[in-house]
């Protein structure tokens, strides 16, 4: 750890090992594999070639290639790749070295038949993302946005001073407050489950020229949407030697939404806490300062924004980068693909960071009802609309006098204008009883 280049493999390898199984370079290597594996077993129940019937035969055998892959096979893989100079190439010699073991070389020939490498990369990269979505990303940030729903429940009626433009505001709640980000969150994420996950499957340029020149009576088509749907993709068609990542993009760029929605949050709490509205638990022996030893610094939320920003840097590029390609394809796809899990790693320690915060706060309603005390100007939308609903003559203008630029309106303050109101007694009343703690309109709850 001390030496790891990367902090998501350093400091932080403890909060992002869950994601090593879908983008470390072992996970990569096996899910090629696993592609490579079922496209054969796939091409042999289509077409009846010489040796089909012994594939059929060793299906068992063939696909404990793959569940007994480990990383001492995928360092097999590697030391090919180092007089291949090919990743994907050294993945089918490895299968044709396994075939040969298994007394099955008469039909090794048949692995990667008529494919291209982005045949492999383009259906192994966004299974792996699929089922880093299914599997993780997604448990963790509904478990987070149920944690933000219980803020809104748990404090849906304790009145807030609203800000805007960092000024005093008509009040609100501090649950509703809270309730904005889990409906934001909800709506990002039913988003997300809905953009698909494509593949490209098409051989050199997408066009089948090698499938259709040895076998031109099979519809390879359908054999290759079939064959992307039972591993669970969607397959991308027409396309060029790779596939052009659109709905990839739309993908990255959805996930950077939620991040920025996260971001939000993050400054917010920050702001309620450097405004004494939470304080946080200690915890024993934890120091907040090098230098003053009061402080309890609001770090959760801190950590979460820094990595959320960089998360969406990367997020950004991707979404901007994967779907541009020269021609037919260059190889930039296949550089900046293999950063896919950086910032998938850098939001789930901010998942995890924003957890620990939420888990620290402690709301302090006698601060936030003194500021509220401390602002009664706030009720002059109030009064000035009761007004203008009893005809009273410019009553916008009364209060701007009254309370513009004033450093503090107080309830004594309130109550003397609205005495001198030309206006009948129960209105005077009705006045009166309005307060910023119960001047709140009535919310709703997040979706």
């Amino acid at each position: 750890m001390l030496n790891a280049i990367s902090p998501i493999d350093g400091r932080y390898a403890d909060k992002t090992k869950e994601l090593s199984p879908y983008f470390s370079e072992y996970a990569l290597i096996k899910y090629r594999v696993y592609i490579e594996i079922h496209y054969l077993l796939k091409l042999s129940n289509q077409i009846s070639f010489k040796g089909s019937n012994l594939i059929a035969s060793n299906k068992e055998s063939i696909l404990n290639i793959l569940s007994k892959f480990d990383l001492h096979e995928a360092e097999k893989i590697k030391k090919i790749e180092i007089t291949t100079n090919h990743d994907i190439k050294a993945v089918e010699y490895y299968l044709k070295d396994k075939f040969n073991e298994m007394g099955l070389a008469e039909v090794a020939e048949w692995i990667h038949f008529g494919l291209t490498s982005q045949d492999i990369n383009n259906t192994a990269i966004p299974l792996s993302i699929k089922e880093y979505l299914g599997n993780i990303y997604i448990p963790n940030i509904e478990n987070l946005s149920l944690k933000i729903k219980g803020m809104e429940d748990s404090w849906f009626n304790i009145p807030l001073l609203a800000r805007t433009h960092g000024q005093p505001a008509s009040p609100t709640t501090l649950g509703k407050e809270m309730g904005v980000f889990a409906s934001r969150i909800k709506v990002q994420l039913e988003q997300l489950k809905k953009i698909p996950l494509n593949g490209k499957f098409g051989g050199a340029t997408g066009n089948f020229n090698a499938h259709y020149v040895a076998y031109p009576n099979i519809n390879w088509h359908i054999f290759a949407e079939e064959f992307l749907s039972s591993i669970g993709l969607e397959r991308s068609k027409p396309t060029t030697q790779i596939e052009h990542y659109d709905n990839l993009a739309a993908l990255f760029h959805n996930l950077q939404r939620i991040n920025t929605i996260l971001i939000d949050f993050s400054r917010d709490i920050w702001t309620y806490i450097s405004m004494d509205y939470f304080k946080q638990k200690t915890i024993a022996g934890e120091i907040g300062s090098s230098a003053m030893p009061h402080k309890v610094n609001p770090i959760d939320f801190e950590n979460a924004e820094g990595n959320l920003g960089v998360a969406n840097a990367i997020f950004q590029h991707l979404a901007e980068k994967l779907p541009i390609s020269r021609l037919q394809r260059d190889l930039t796809d296949s550089t900046v693909l293999r950063n896919t899990g950086v910032p998938f790693a850098h939001t789930l320690i901010a998942f995890k960071s924003i957890e620990k915060g939420i888990s620290k706060l402690l709301v302090q309603e006698e601060k936030i009802a003194g500021d509220l005390n401390n602002n009664w100007m706030v009720v002059s939308e109030a009064i000035q609309t009761i007004l203008r609903r009893e005809g009273y003559p410019k009553p916008y203008e009364a209060l701007k006098e009254l309370t513009r630029g004033v450093n503090q309106i107080s309830e004594k303050d309130i109550h003397q204008f609205i005495e001198q109101l030309q206006v009948d007694a129960n209105i005077k009343k009705e006045l009166k009883n309005i307060s910023p703690f119960n001047y709140v309109g009535k919310a709703e709850k997040s979706i």
